[in-house]
């Protein structure tokens, strides 16, 4: 998706996204795990949208993200009905919306599986990420390995495996990218940030995430932003 700079802090999807109504809100693609879920999977699922990124660690970043909603954080989709102002939310907002497209498994106990898995990203693995926090550019090798980082990396090589092991060893989690692989999309970006490595099944599904475009556009767009924030660029040296 192509799109052009209106102001330092805002960017507005071209082509029909113009008329679709949806407008997501995000922050720095460097550093926002969160905002690259909804991104990617709109993406990756054509659905139009326009792009309003407001950068963090500014003086206004909190006044520009509330003046979409009251929850004061990122990403907020606006529909022209409503602000949602969830990751997990967004997602099934669009997979009711847009049903054709089939985000989720349509197998039942895979959706179940699929939903599980979200919201357990959704909800855990907090020592991976203070630990272990996005940053695209960055390379922080052997770095950010806590013991309940280690534990974080060791439950999400588990959940990648078993769903693997019934997809197949070529595919994403439930065989076609789903809202799943969007949701573990920035762990990938993680693993290499950090030089993690799981294995030649998991490396070789972190490769095949990496690569997938939407992802890649993520990505590359990521690594073009000129903005950076001090308390995220260098990882301090240990005591």
């Amino acid at each position: 998706m192509q799109t052009t700079e209106l102001d330092p802090g805002v960017s507005l999807a071209l082509s029909d996204a113009e008329n679709s109504g949806l407008k997501l809100v995000i922050a720095n693609k460097n550093y926002s795990s969160w905002s690259m879920r909804p991104w990617v999977l709109m993406t990756a699922f054509n659905i139009p949208f326009q792009e309003i990124k407001v950068l963090l660690d500014r003086d206004d970043t909190a006044a520009q993200i509330t003046h979409y909603s009251a929850s004061g954080r990122v990403p907020i989709l606006l529909t022209g009905e409503a602000a949602i102002w969830d990751s997990l939310a967004i997602c099934e907002y669009l997979a009711e919306q847009f049903p054709e497209k089939r985000m989720w498994p349509e197998d039942v106990s895979a959706r179940a599986i699929a939903r599980s898995i979200c919201a357990e990203m959704h909800a855990g693995f907090r020592d991976l990420r203070s630990a272990m926090w996005m940053n695209i550019r960055a390379r922080f090798p052997g770095r950010g390995r806590t013991v309940g980082a280690q534990a974080d990396i060791g439950r999400i090589s588990e959940i990648w495996e078993d769903c693997l092991a019934v997809s197949g060893p070529n595919d994403f989690l439930f065989g076609e990218f789903s809202i799943a692989d969007a949701y573990f999309a920035p762990v990938a970006t993680r693993f290499r940030t950090y030089d993690v490595s799981l294995g030649p099944l998991l490396d070789a599904y972190v490769e095949r995430v990496l690569a997938y475009p939407p992802v890649a556009q993520w990505i590359n767009a990521a690594e073009l932003e000129t903005t950076h924030i001090a308390k995220y660029d260098n990882y301090p040296d240990p005591a």
